[in-house]
This record gives structure tokens, C-alpha cells and sequence, in this order.
């Protein structure tokens, strides 16, 4: 027990023992550098490919284009990567790299908006047919939900009880008021003939608002007056010409007051409800013309927007644009998909090949002409982007040229150049002014040339990437694998025909 004890308080005692002797063995000692800080030492936020400063990397190594990554410092500040500066190419090599320049000008832009739509029936040409008394169905014409009616079609008959005395009261009126029109008088009456003609023709509108009222067609309340005659069914007619979008009745059915009999709505014209964002919906001018086009419309539909302004739809985030249309042969159906382009003119504005503009994601840069063969890189603001300009908002002034081709290959070339200078000035640091034992030009950051595309070349970098090549003059760097690939094809064939 004693022993066991013993072994517990040697182990409690070397444990915490051992640890602080580990952390003093790693320690730094008193004075010396704390780190790549404390040293002076530039502290790397990230790696980029220099071809691609959108791509990242947390560790150093060889980007995607076969390129060495590129560093990013703290103290380069929101911009990320390492600042490109003004680089001058020979004519032979702006040819190889396929450079192509293009003059700035204020010109006008027009675009087409594209935007989906769905189709919906135009709200007041929508024709709910409801019964206002209790009935019976006797008969059911063959128009059922998607049929095509026309105005004034029988479309079911009813039994009501309701219609008897009032049916009955308008016939008599409709034969006292032909009496009265043919004599000038009724005897049963103590008005005067003309105002007895008045008053039964005043009898007559209030008879026949009565029967339509009640759920009667007026062309069936027209065919009673002139029969003189109740009718024992009703008629359900069709309102207007259109399509039945519900039928809600059955032979033999009982129906209740307020029940829904059909829905009936006249597509002849239509209207498209759009979704366009907000940015979109300020060029939808009410007035303006469209063209709605759908796989069976052939050359599509034109439409004009409406005057009724958009309404938000916080489901999708969009603004739903209405805009109306004929619809000759009812080819749009309600809740049908349809695609709607609208022409759009934009003032004049200066604006370049989308291209030309080398985005980060943090910064947006051109590559201005400044000399025969020299570029400068220029950070710009841009606006809109439509088809493949975008406008550029502050950054360029009119008569200038940029790069629209080729641009990567200078940006990545000026990075580069750019880097050499930094390790250059860090290397001459650091030797505190010993020429004498400075390292040799290929070492200390002097650039070489890739012999197969005629790019620049860190021969430090290329050599650790493995892009290098022995020659008879000596060694021959390369920016990526691919050319390397290809100059050693070429010097294999020419020593194969040599010998």
C-alpha cells in the first residue's frame, strides 16, 4: 500500500515535469525571433495562382496552370493579392499571347430582358356563374371543364319554384302593356292612356331585372316576354365566349343558393404575370413592348406591359410585371409557362468586353495601353452587365484602349514581375549591402523566358516546380508543364534526326 502511494506521488511530480520541460525545449530563447514577425518576415494571409486570383490556397505549392501559387500578404491590406505593376512586352510575344486592344467610346447598349411568365386569365373577363335559389338539375348540356363555349350556349337547365310567381307577374304585365299599346287604355286603371303606357313600360324593365336577378339569362327572359309564356326550367347560358375552367353541376343534382355552377373565362385576351428582380423591373415601363414565345406559338405573341405596378412576391424574391396580350385561338391557357423578352435601349455609356475586366472577387481591374508595347494595370467600378459588355462606371476616360484578350497572360506576367522585384529588395536587405556575396542573376530573381510561349520566368520558382530543362547553351525554364512537355518533344526529335 505504502508502495502504491509512493508510485502515485513520482508519477503527479515527473507528469507536469515532463510537459514544462517539453515547452522549454521548444521555447524560443529569451531575445530571439518570436516568429516570421518578430523577424521582420512578411506574414501570408493565403496563396493564389497567378493565372487565376480567384483560386486559393492555404499552403504553398503549384496552381492548377502548372504556375508556382503566389503569396498573399497581411500588410497588402483588402486587396489580397500581391499589387501588379506596369509591364512592357515586344511586339513578337503581344502577337503570341494573342493580345487585342480595343479604343473607349461612349456607346449606346440594347439588350433583350428575358424573363418566365406564367399565363392567367385577365380578371375581368372572369365569369362565375352562381345560382341564387335552391334548384334541381334536369338537364346537362356536353360543355365540361376545357371546353370552348360560346356566348348565350345553353349550358344546363333547372327546376326552381322560386321563378313560378314571379314568371307569372311578368307575363301579365308583358300582355296588360301590349293591351295599353294598342288601345291607349285600360279600363282597370285610373291613369290617363299615356300615362298608363309609361307606367307598365316602367313595369316591364322592373319585371325583366327581376327574372335576370333571380339567375335568368336575359336571352331567355327575351324569349318568355315574347312567348308570353312562363318557362318551366331555367337555362344556364354562357356569359361570353371563352373556356370552362370548372364545372361544379350533375344531372339530377340539388343545388343550394350560392352555389358556384360554372366558371367561365374569356381568353381572347390574357394576361402574363413575369418574375424580374428588382434591378430588372425599373426597364419595364408601363406601355412597353414585349413578345411572349412559347414552343406552339411559332414566332410568339406580342404584349404590352401594364399600367398596374409590380407586385412583390416574398416566396421568390421577385417582382411579378403583368403585362397583357391577344390571344387569338386560345393558344395560352391559364397557369401555361411562357418565356417573355423585352427590347431594352440603355444610354449611352463607356463599356468594354466582359473579358477585358480581371475580377478577384475583391478588386476589378483593366489593363490600359500607356506606350507601344507598355500596359498599366487600372482598377475600374462597373456597372451594368448585358450580354458580354459591361459598363464601366469610374476607372477609364474615352479614347483610351485596353486589353480585351490576352489580359490574364499580362496580369499574371506583371504579378510576376512584380514578386521578383519584392524578393529582390528582401534578398539585398537581408545581405545588408554585401555585393560581394550576392547570388548569381538566376537566383536572386532575374527573370528568364520560356522559349515555347515567351513568358517570364522566376528560374528559382520554376526550378523548385520541376520547370526545367538541360540544353547545350544551359538550362531552359518554363511557366507551366505544358511547355515544358512541348520543348522536350521538339529537342527529343531533333536529336533523333541528328543522329
Amino acid at each position: 500500500m505504502v508502495r502504491l502511494r509512493s508510485l502515485t506521488i513520482v508519477l503527479f511530480v515527473l507528469l507536469p515535469l515532463s510537459f514544462w520541460l517539453g515547452y522549454r525545449a521548444h521555447r524560443p530563447a529569451a531575445g530571439a525571433a518570436a516568429g516570421p514577425a518578430a523577424s521582420g518576415a512578411r506574414r501570408v494571409l493565403y496563396y493564389v495562382d497567378p493565372m487565376n486570383p480567384s483560386f486559393r490556397s492555404a499552403e504553398p505549392g503549384i496552381a492548377p496552370c502548372g504556375m508556382p501559387l503566389e503569396p498573399v500578404y497581411a500588410d497588402e491590406g483588402a486587396e489580397g493579392a500581391a499589387k501588379a505593376g506596369p509591364v512592357s512586352v515586344r511586339a513578337d510575344r503581344l502577337q503570341l499571347i494573342g493580345v487585342r486592344l480595343e479604343t473607349i467610346a461612349h456607346r449606346p447598349a440594347a439588350h433583350a430582358l428575358r424573363l418566365l411568365g406564367r399565363v392567367s386569365v385577365d380578371e375581368s373577363r372572369l365569369f362565375r356563374l352562381n345560382s341564387v335559389t335552391a334548384g334541381w338539375v334536369r338537364a346537362a348540356g356536353a360543355a365540361t371543364t376545357g371546353s370552348i363555349v360560346r356566348k348565350g350556349e345553353v349550358l344546363a337547365s333547372f327546376y326552381a319554384p322560386e321563378f313560378g310567381a314571379p314568371q307569372q307577374t311578368f307575363v301579365s304585365t308583358v300582355e296588360t302593356h301590349a293591351k295599353v299599346k294598342e288601345t291607349g287604355y285600360n279600363q282597370y286603371d285610373n291613369l290617363q292612356g299615356g300615362d298608363q303606357l309609361a307606367a307598365y313600360e316602367r313595369n316591364l324593365r322592373v319585371g325583366r331585372q327581376t327574372l335576370q336577378n333571380l339567375g335568368m339569362s336575359a336571352e331567355q327572359v327575351a324569349e318568355v316576354e315574347k312567348a308570353r309564356r312562363p318557362a318551366l326550367l331555367i337555362e344556364v347560358r354562357a356569359p361570353a365566349n371563352g373556356v370552362v375552367l370548372a364545372r361544379n353541376l350533375s344531372l339530377g343534382q340539388r343545388f343550394e343558393p350560392s352555389t358556384e355552377l360554372y366558371t367561365i373565362a374569356d381568353l381572347g385576351r390574357v394576361w402574363v404575370l413575369a418574375d424580374a428582380f428588382e434591378g430588372d423591373a425599373r426597364q419595364l415601363r408601363p406601355g412597353a413592348r414585349a413578345t411572349v414565345t412559347h414552343p406552339s406559338l411559332g414566332n410568339g405573341l406580342p404584349a404590352r406591359v401594364s399600367s398596374v405596378p409590380p407586385q412583390f412576391d416574398a416566396a421568390t424574391r421577385t417582382l411579378k410585371v403583368r403585362l397583357e396580350a391577344d390571344n387569338p385561338g386560345y393558344v395560352l391557357r391559364p397557369d401555361m409557362f411562357v418565356d417573355v423578352e423585352l427590347p431594352v435601349a440603355l444610354a449611352p455609356a463607356i463599356s468594354v468586353p466582359k473579358e477585358a475586366v480581371i475580377d478577384s472577387g475583391i478588386r476589378k481591374v483593366v489593363y490600359v495601353q500607356t506606350g507601344e508595347g507598355s500596359f498599366e494595370p487600372r482598377r475600374v467600378e462597373t456597372g451594368w452587365r448585358e450580354g458580354d459588355r459591361v459598363e464601366i462606371v469610374s476607372g477609364l476616360v474615352e479614347g483610351e484602349k485596353v486589353v480585351v484578350s490576352g489580359n490574364f497572360l499580362l496580369d499574371s506576367e506583371s504579378r510576376m514581375r512584380a514578386a521578383g522585384d519584392e524578393e529582390t529588395l528582401e534578398g539585398e536587405a537581408r545581405a545588408h549591402g554585401a555585393r560581394d556575396h550576392a547570388a548569381p542573376a538566376s537566383t536572386a530573381g532575374a527573370a528568364a523566358v520560356d522559349p515555347i510561349c515567351g513568358m517570364s520566368v522566376d528560374p528559382a520558382r520554376a526550378r523548385a516546380a520541376g520547370l526545367v530543362s538541360a540544353s547545350p547553351a544551359g538550362d531552359v525554364f518554363f511557366c507551366n508543364p505544358t511547355c515544358k512537355k512541348s520543348y522536350d518533344e521538339k529537342a527529343a526529335a531533333r536529336a533523333k534526326g541528328r543522329s
